[in-house]
């Protein structure tokens, strides 16, 4: 078992199938409502409060799984904070747990762990119907650099009212870099660009 802390308030948990050998459930049975399955989740809740420090007291969980093969399970758990506001999605319920933080240039660069996080991501923007796209900015790129995602937002407009949700929902899927315009052009001049123009319109359109 192996447990990432990805923010203050989401850690992913990676279980093999040797991690069940001495226990009556598999991996398929992880989250049913059994006694033996809610005892292996608390388990895993303690082991992640004392190894990454992720308490989960009081807290709402989402809890998000999928198999990356039939001997490896994977699972996010995001906790939600009350005060904040709910948004809210076909197959998601978000809270934005993160500080927002003031746009005072025109461009952003967000970094996505893989694909998959973007495509959630276009999946998320697609069920919130209150950002208007269109309004928020003028270009938005995908790169592919040193085995990495990125995401280029340009020509933002700062004042747009939206603006803070949009940032608070990609930082539910990425992390948001404080760069230079040096590491922009890099990437222009040496990103393998995977999305070209409208990369976050053209992700609904594909893969939401």
């Amino acid at each position: 078992m192996k447990i990432e802390k990805l923010t203050e308030n989401k850690i992913r948990i990676i279980l093999k199938k040797e991690d069940f050998k001495d226990k009556s459930l598999n991996v398929q049975e992880v989250l049913l409502k059994s006694p033996d399955s809610q005892s292996l989740f608390l388990e895993i809740l303690n082991r992640a409060k004392t190894e990454v420090n992720f308490d989960t007291e009081g807290h709402k969980l989402l809890i998000e799984a999928h198999f990356q093969s039939d001997d490896i399970f994977i699972f996010t758990i995001t906790k939600y904070i009350e005060s904040n506001t709910t948004l809210k999605s076909k197959n998601r319920k978000l809270l934005p747990s993160k500080k927002v933080q003031v746009f005072n240039t025109s461009y952003r660069v967000y970094q996505f762990s893989d694909f998959d996080d973007f495509c959630n991501f276009c999946n998320f923007i697609n069920s919130n119907n209150t950002i208007d796209l269109k309004k928020l900015f003028k270009s938005s790129v995908l790169y592919l650099y040193n085995d990495t995602y990125y995401l280029l937002i340009d020509d933002i407009s700062l004042y747009n009212k939206s603006l803070n949700l949009f940032h608070s929902s990609l930082l539910e899927f990425s992390e948001f870099l404080v760069c230079t315009k040096n590491f922009k052009f890099k990437l222009r001049e040496h990103g393998k660009i995977m999305i070209k123009n409208n990369a976050i319109v053209k992700g609904i359109k594909y893969f939401a």
